[in-house]
């Protein structure tokens, strides 16, 4: 059984924050430039280029790549063969937490949902697989709330076809027009249960842009963008930079899908201890 101290795991997760939030993911840069040298829309072209400029700055001058500086997310996951030596979620939620005040990101939880209150540092939301091995994969992405408030579960009946799915999610993004910051990453999440799917969705939105896409993907992805709602809504063809989708098994009476949207800046970081 392999140990790994909980100090170490927070001093992590405290160097994730300073990445995710002032380095844009390679893949993402590269797709956004992918979409710069192919818009033929003079005002999208215009948004592309300050959308890379502001990333250039970014990274240049470590500041943060948006002023919505997100609620953490953190996906990690733990080998079998590992033992936390002390508690595992507060060392997460502590790194988190040094990684906000240490790089002077912006406040934006409120403990209290229903009663909000002042913004703090408060607990990051963990997700948790249990995989095989003796090491622990930790992923986090600060997920802005301007796109979060765009995401949609709709629970098909298990008749529904494959076109009237296509048709849910593309009509999300519809929902979202211009309020998100596009172009998007367009997260989805299939099957399992509602909150499964959901998971799913926001999980999507880790994967590499230049990893393989689906037949599926590639259909919702044209159709997206000849919408033309355009880089930061003023029209153009390039809505969304890519459609991510997500599987699980699900129960024989239902079909729930789940769409989770990231604006331009889709922010992650990862690490293996």
């Amino acid at each position: 059984m392999r140990k790994i101290k909980a100090e170490k795991i927070a001093k992590a997760v405290t160097e994730l924050v300073r990445q995710s939030s002032f380095f844009l993911r390679g893949d993402v840069l590269s797709a956004l430039r992918r979409s710069y040298s192919s818009e033929k829309n003079p005002r999208a072209k215009k948004m592309l280029k300050a959308i890379l400029d502001n990333a250039s700055s970014a990274r240049r001058k470590k500041l943060a790549i948006c002023q919505d500086t997100g609620l953490p997310v953190v996906f990690m996951q733990i080998g079998q063969g590992v033992a936390v030596t002390g508690d595992l979620r507060s060392a997460i939620n502590k790194g988190v937490k040094d990684g906000y005040k240490k790089y002077y990101l912006r406040d934006s939880i409120v403990i209290d949902p229903l009663e909000r209150g002042k913004p703090g540092f408060s607990s990051c939301v963990l997700h948790t697989d249990i995989v095989k091995g003796d090491k622990i994969k930790l992923t986090l992405l600060p997920k802005g709330f301007g796109c979060e408030n765009k995401s949609q579960l709709k629970m098909f009946k298990p008749t529904a076809s494959i076109e009237e799915v296509k048709d849910f999610i593309v009509k999300v993004v519809k929902d979202a027009g211009p309020d998100a910051c596009p172009p998007y990453v367009v997260g989805v999440g299939i099957g399992g249960t509602a909150d499964h799917a959901g998971v799913m969705a926001k999980k999507a939105l880790l994967r590499k842009i230049s990893s393989g896409k689906s037949e599926l993907e590639r259909d919702l992805l044209k159709r997206i963008n000849k919408i033309g709602i355009g880089p930061m809504g003023l029209g153009g063809e390039n809505t969304a930079l890519a459609v991510h989708i997500q599987t699980y098994p699900t129960h024989i009476a239902g079909l729930p899908v789940s769409v989770n949207i990231s604006c331009h800046a889709l922010r992650s970081a990862s690490v293996t201890l």
